[in-house]
């Protein structure tokens, strides 16, 4: 077996050489200088036995007082010290057992991961909101919100590294920022899109779901309703009014059906049946936007 002491002082060559470790791990010196750890390994595919080299990365020295965190970054980069080079050796061998290539293996795995970076939260949520059976009004308008409050925060990152701890700092962001009001159609919205990201295989959870309660609940503020006076002053008022016609009409429609405001300002010519004195508002007019 090896010690890190040969392979630290190890000189380059003329030619390519190994320095056998044992059970199919060696460690390659280059003419350059570089050195680079290979496995050796058989597998058998169907009746046939099948010699092959797995390249498992770079020669490493660990810089003393190395962080955790630089030395997951380092072998992220497929440099490994000696014991790192025999821990790989073994995942290598448990994949050959299994009648897995390891360098087959490592390739799928960065195509996956490829395609992991490629689902950001932002291309899921266009994604959604283009499937949604809304008036353009009512997307345009969740959009814009989902803009302002949401991909500012997580729209750029994958969204399956997305965390509850993610969910938890847009929502109570939102709620300093723009009121609980926004805060919880934020939160609608964000469940939505990751229940499309769960179901089409591109996300495992929904992380919204461990942050649900987080933010207090929105009491609906419920306005006094005008006295009969009141009432009077506004329509003299309305009589009175000098701005636009569409402005007087719309409070109209709005004050003889009691509808919403945003009924009366979309409501389409289609929707009247003016002979059986009948307005018939379709349900996708009140989704919230």
């Amino acid at each position: 077996m090896l010690t890190d002491t040969q392979c630290r002082t190890a000189k380059p060559k003329d030619k390519p050489y190994k320095l056998t470790d044992g059970k199919g791990l060696y460690l390659e010196v280059k003419p350059n200088g570089t050195k680079a750890w290979r496995y050796r390994f058989s597998i058998r595919i169907t009746d046939t036995t099948k010699e092959s080299t797995f390249a498992v990365g770079d020669y490493a020295i660990a810089p003393r007082g190395e962080s955790d965190e630089d030395a997951l970054a380092r072998r992220k980069g497929r440099r490994f010290t000696l014991a790192e080079a025999r821990e790989e050796r073994l995942k290598a061998r448990d994949l050959v057992k299994q009648g897995i290539n390891p360098a087959r293996h490592r390739q799928l795995l960065r195509i996956k991961q490829q395609q992991d970076n490629a689902t950001t939260f932002e291309a899921v949520a266009r994604e959604w909101l283009a499937l949604k059976d809304w008036e353009d009004i009512t997307k345009v308008k969740r959009l814009e919100m989902l803009e302002r409050v949401v991909f500012p925060k997580i729209g750029p990152w994958p969204i399956k590294s997305i965390t509850p701890a993610h969910i938890l700092d847009v929502l109570t962001t939102s709620a300093k920022k723009n009121g609980l009001t926004v805060a919880a159609a934020a939160k609608r919205s964000m469940s939505g899109i990751f229940e499309l990201a769960v179901s089409t295989l591109r996300a495992d959870t929904d992380p919204v779901y461990p942050v649900r309660r987080a933010l207090p609940a929105n009491k609906t503020q419920h306005k006094r309703p005008l006295t009969t006076d009141e009432i009077g002053q506004l329509l003299r008022d309305v009589e009175r009014h000098c701005g636009r016609h569409e402005t007087e009409i719309a409070f109209r429609l709005m004050w003889l059906t009691l509808c919403r405001p945003n009924e009366a300002v979309e409501a389409r010519w289609a929707e009247f049946d003016l002979d059986a004195a009948r307005w018939r508002i379709p349900a996708r007019a009140n989704e919230e936007a």
